[in-house]
């Protein structure tokens, strides 16, 4: 092939990409020219803003009800703790 013939095939090619971008951009378009713009909403009435929940205040017991679980220990301490090294 010639340069020139690869010239026209690359701008052949290239003439039909443009041309086949602008049809799908004009198919898959929101916009119509057959309906008018929508109209900008009016003013906005605004109040106060709540999240639906109800708050229901309680006072906090002065003692726990249960005693605090102490687990019993079945074996003597050491003097070397498990994770230092002994030299």
């Amino acid at each position: 092939m010639r340069s020139t013939q690869v010239k026209l095939v690359a701008g052949v090619a290239g003439a039909s990409a443009v041309l086949a971008m602008g049809a799908l951009t004009v198919m898959f378009s929101n916009v119509s020219v057959a309906e008018p713009e929508p109209a900008p909403p009016g003013p906005v009435t605004t109040s106060e803003v709540t999240t639906g929940e109800t708050v229901t205040e309680t006072v906090a017991p002065e003692a726990p009800e249960s005693p605090a679980v102490v687990p019993p220990i079945t074996t003597t301490p050491s003097e070397i703790p498990p994770t230092a090294e002994q030299h």
